[in-house]
């Protein structure tokens, strides 16, 4: 197997400080002391890989796009593409981590597919990103004229596209074990909406995919109403006040009809923190969640439709800092959970992911429960 790595070094970055992406924010982001999350999330990839196939072949690109990484990892490229030749001048650095472009990865992935050297084309693109970079690797592969597979480590802010797997190391297994390949979609959002509480996933591109059971589905919007189901969590809420109890109330539709119910206007992709009637942090960072919570603390968070995850995909905020300092509610209509076969957390922590792995109770009414299983 000969892989091809390549890592979006500033995917993510603004999920943490509340920017909901990443896109032409990356400045901000940096000033409000966000720290990268890519590396992390390709370093376990990485580590992975070696430990079930070590003698994988591995080109990447070079540094800050995953060479010393890979190195880190335990092998030895067989390439090193290098995309910033144009960029620089002989014996320049490479730009740093917040310079790297779209048309970065493209150069790498187109080369990875070209083959041009010695090292010939690779099995398959592994890369490091969300749906931004899913759509860049997957347009540069389309021009390219190959059927070579594509497959994400995600490491994004909004993940929508079924071409990523549940988690950094699931993604390793998968590349080291696949034998066959399916068609799956490159779904990507207009952050600037998504910014503004407007969610329309739109299809970007169709792209070669391993398949397996440990990838994740496309983001699908489930059906069923949450009237009665709003109702109840608010007045299990309310019947807390006075008491001191700090709500940390996660994003999407199904929590927003909850705070809709307690009385505020939600911010619609949002964290907000309620307590004793009020609310004391409206569309918080995870520093600003932090700041609020108290000595009893409680999340409330409703899995994505069709996927299943709990945390993961679009709240990073919840960090695991914040996650380990409360309890956990999670809410859902049953048309949702009639789409998953079970509840999913990747949290950046395998620890905690594996803390929170097994059976819990999932509110579906005001006052009726199912069981799930977070795998």
């Amino acid at each position: 197997m000969h892989v091809g790595f390549v890592m979006n070094p500033v995917a993510g970055m603004g999920g943490r400080v509340g920017l909901k992406g990443t896109d032409g924010k990356v400045a901000e982001a940096v000033a409000r002391g966000a720290e990268p999350r890519a590396p992390d999330r390709a370093r376990r990839a990485l580590d992975r890989l070696a430990a079930v196939a070590p003698e994988t072949r591995v080109s990447t690109a070079a540094d800050p796009m995953g060479e010393r990484l890979v190195r880190e990892a335990g092998f030895e490229p067989a390439r090193v593409v290098d995309p910033f030749g144009d960029d620089r001048g002989d014996g320049a650095d490479p730009p740093g981590p917040t310079e790297t472009t779209a048309e970065h990865t493209a150069r790498v992935v187109e080369a990875f597919a070209g083959g041009d050297d010695a090292a010939g084309p690779v099995d398959l693109v592994l890369f490091v990103g969300g749906d931004g970079t899913a759509t860049d690797v997957a347009t540069a592969l389309e021009r390219t004229g190959t059927e070579v597979p594509m497959l994400g480590v995600p490491a994004g802010v909004k993940v929508y596209s079924s071409v990523f797997a549940v988690s950094p190391e699931d993604a390793a297994e998968v590349a080291a074990a696949f034998s066959r390949t399916e068609r799956r979609e490159v779904m990507d959002i207009d952050e600037d909406a998504y910014r503004e509480g407007e969610v329309h996933p739109e299809l970007r591109a169709v792209a070669r995919v391993p398949v397996a059971d440990d990838l994740q589905s496309s983001k699908q919007t489930a059906s069923g109403t949450v009237e009665s189901l709003a109702e109840g969590v608010a007045d299990d809420i309310r019947a807390r006040e006075g008491e001191g109890v700090t709500f940390v109330l996660g994003p999407g539709s199904t929590v927003g009809a909850i705070k809709a119910e307690l009385g505020f206007e939600p911010s619609p992709i949002g964290v907000d923190v309620w307590r004793d009637g009020e609310v004391v942090v409206r569309d918080g960072t995870e520093r600003e969640i932090l700041d609020a919570l108290g000595e009893e603390n409680v999340i409330v968070v409703s899995p994505i439709g069709g996927q299943g995850f709990v945390f993961g995909r679009g709240n990073p905020q919840l960090s695991p800092a914040v996650i380990r300092r409360c309890d956990l509610r999670i809410v859902a209509s049953r048309a949702k959970l009639d789409d998953v076969r079970a509840l999913r957390v990747d949290t950046d922590d395998p620890d905690l992911d594996a803390e929170l792995a097994g059976w819990v109770r999932v509110r579906v009414g005001k006052f009726e429960t199912r069981m799930m299983k977070i795998a």
